[in-house]
């Protein structure tokens, strides 16, 4: 009884914070829309600091990637973690959901190879000479802009289908590491002799916000990084916003 009661409460409370549809709200006065119960009381109203001081210093980036915020723990070691993997075993694992076709995204000609090397160049193309940003390194990927570019489109599949290695080998396996590794065994496959694999790329648990990826404010845009010249602005590389192509200059 106490639960239903509850439960009656807590749908009047939020059914009463709906904006009112009425002549006040059309008219919209300052009391349009408010709760009456006051939940809204914590949304901004005004402007802040830093629409009053746009040109303040932004220290936030110092915070980046903070050690209060990591989930792994300060004392641990990811290179150490990954030397301990059965590096064939890994690979194998790969091969094996390589060819595991998926109704939910059901792999051309039966095998998932090539988005595998796509997701990999992906990951790797980010990275600029600019300001040695991008790149494998971190696994952004995961994370915005990179993971909504229309560039990679899809590429969620590809690390969804790589998802339960991750989870059988979890933090000795970073996804930046995954991801790479994933391409190479794929063009392994395909008769592709490669380098060798270097291990070691540590994850981050969050996206980067102290990069630039331009002036323009939409994605495929690209009027606002060149000059007058055609040169690419300094430092990005990306002939567009949301797209894997780099410039020469970059």
């Amino acid at each position: 009884m106490k639960k239903t009661l509850l439960l009656v409460g807590l749908v009047l409370a939020f059914t009463a914070c709906k904006p009112e549809e009425s002549k006040t709200a059309e008219n919209n006065t300052e009391e349009a829309g408010k709760c009456p119960m006051g939940f809204d009381s914590g949304t901004k109203k005004g402007p802040d600091n830093k629409d009053w001081w746009p040109n303040q210093l932004d220290l936030s980036v110092l915070r980046q990637h903070s050690e209060l915020s990591n989930p792994m723990g300060e004392d641990f070691d990811y290179a150490e973690a990954f030397n301990s993997l059965d590096y064939e075993a890994v690979k194998a694992d790969i091969r094996a959901v390589m060819t595991d076709s998926q109704d939910w995204w059901p792999a051309d000609y039966g095998n998932y190879g090539p988005l595998f090397i796509r997701m990999a160049w992906h990951s790797a193309g980010t990275y600029r000479t600019g300001d040695g940003r991008g790149g494998s390194g971190e696994g952004q990927q995961r994370f915005a802009p990179l993971n909504s570019w229309p560039d990679n489109g899809n590429l969620d599949k590809a690390r969804r289908l790589i998802w339960p290695i991750k989870q059988k080998y979890g933090s000795k396996l970073s996804w930046a590491d995954l991801m790479i590794l994933t391409g190479n065994v794929a063009l392994e496959s395909m008769g592709f002799e490669t380098i060798g694999f270097g291990g070691g790329r540590a994850d981050v648990w969050e996206p980067a916000s102290n990069v630039y990826w331009g002036a323009e404010a939409e994605m495929l845009e690209n009027k606002k990084r060149y000059n007058e010249e055609g040169e690419l602005e300094h430092p990005l590389a990306a002939v567009q916003m949301g797209l894997i192509y780099v410039n020469p200059e970059g």
